[in-house]
């Protein structure tokens, strides 16, 4: 199978200005997802999706392939990361460089074991499903089988759907969230507009290490889950 390592990383940041460029533990946060991307046997080729100049010099010097400036419709707050795939995708395959799978690699997400890449694409080869991403546990007193939403009329619903909460702790199912470090997904999904697909498969990261950098106060977090992982 033929993957592309696509690793995202736009000029802007609202929540922490200018943090892809921005040193974490001596290095650009850019840095570690480029070193974890370039060291995964399975992907083919490493592209950068960025809008900016500086990133894009930045991301060269790391061993990225910079083919192409992503256009600014895709690089403010509220363009969708699904967006972003297909166009790299499209772009990619217009110069006439086709995958069968895009493996996109998150910067604000840094702390990856080496094998965290190899497990998704194996999982992916050997589970049949449409994409693999990356989960850590949700704690029973987060499941969604003991959450309410609102219902739009003033009162609260199960946020599953169901009639009353799961009586006891143990008949939970096993729930995940995603953290953010690895999505892999079949080409033909992106194609017909989904990262993810009918099938979902998912592998289990060390939450220790499962950090994504949003504000300020997930930088040292960030630090941590590094420190971790390279201890």
């Amino acid at each position: 199978m033929r993957t592309l390592g696509l690793v995202p990383a736009r000029g802007g940041s609202k929540g922490v200005p200018g943090k892809n460029g921005r040193d974490l533990l001596g290095r650009p946060l850019l840095a570690w997802t480029a070193d974890s991307a370039r060291r995964a046997d399975r992907l083919d080729d490493v592209v950068l999706s960025t809008d900016d100049d500086r990133l894009a010099a930045l991301g060269a010097s790391l061993g990225l392939e910079v083919p192409f400036l992503r256009p600014a419709t895709l690089a403010d707050d509220a363009a969708p990361m699904f967006a972003v795939v297909e166009h790299a995708l499209t772009t990619l395959a217009a110069a006439g460089r086709t995958y069968d799978a895009v493996c996109l690699l998150q910067p604000t997400s840094p702390a990856r074991p080496d094998s965290l890449i190899e497990r998704c694409a194996t999982r992916l080869d050997e589970g049949g499903f449409d994409s693999v991403m990356t989960v850590v546990p949700v704690a029973a007193e987060h499941h969604p089988d003991w959450a309410w939403v609102d219902d739009g009329d003033g009162g609260v619903v199960v946020a599953t759907g169901g009639r009353s909460p799961v009586p006891r702790r143990q008949d939970l199912r096993p729930a995940h969230r995603r953290d953010g470090a690895v999505y892999l997904t079949r080409t033909p999904v992106v194609l017909a507009g989904s990262l993810y697909g009918e099938r979902v498969g998912v592998v289990v990261n060390d939450p220790d290490l499962a950090v994504s950098i949003d504000v300020e106060a997930d930088w040292s977090r960030a630090e941590a889950a590094l420190r971790r992982l390279e201890g």
